[in-house]
């Protein structure tokens, strides 16, 4: 009698994927729902265990969902073009790319944060933290820039005193 196959635990431990996960990709469609013994426990082959390999590799390399879908339609059918796979990395690429042109930006506004808390008030209160004031400022009313900048904007403490949050929540 040949082997059953592998346990759903088993599979899990051979692609470092856990059991909850290869639960849901079967849920989802991208991995097949595995054959059931008698006893009621999913069994899963070697083309199980390549594919779901496959997954966890794409989700590792962050495409999303639905591209890891479309990625498995062309990992089952040898018979497409190559190119096809390579458009996919490379629009994933686009994204990562822009993606760390954006943490980019959050970065430099973060150390602004921390640059001006540590030359104005880094041991002093939190009531006069220059950090808190700045992330507690109201924009003006015309300002047309967009939440995309809000990193970018000056972070050097005002003179002028600002309503902090804890202020404003008091009233």
């Amino acid at each position: 009698m040949p082997s059953p196959g592998l346990t759903i635990g088993a599979l899990a431990a051979q692609t470092s994927c856990n059991v909850a996960t290869i639960r849901y990709y079967e849920e989802i469609g991208l991995l097949p729902h595995a054959r059931r013994a008698q006893n009621g426990h999913r069994y899963y082959g070697d083309g199980d265990l390549q594919r779901l390999a496959f997954i966890k590799r794409c989700r590792d390399f962050g495409f999303p969902i639905e591209q890891v879908r479309g990625l498995v339609d062309l990992f089952e059918d040898g018979d497409r073009a190559c190119g096809e796979v390579r458009d996919m990395a490379q629009i994933h690429l686009d994204a990562v790319r822009l993606k760390l042109d954006e943490l980019r930006q959050l970065e430099q506004g973060l150390l602004g944060f921390v640059n001006s808390c540590d030359a104005a008030c880094s041991t002093g209160l939190t009531r006069n933290c220059a950090i808190i004031e700045d992330l507690s400022a109201v924009p003006p009313a015309d300002a047309s820039a967009g939440a995309d900048s809000c990193c970018a904007t000056s972070n050097k403490r005002k003179t002028s005193k600002r309503t902090t949050f804890s202020e404003a929540t008091r009233t």
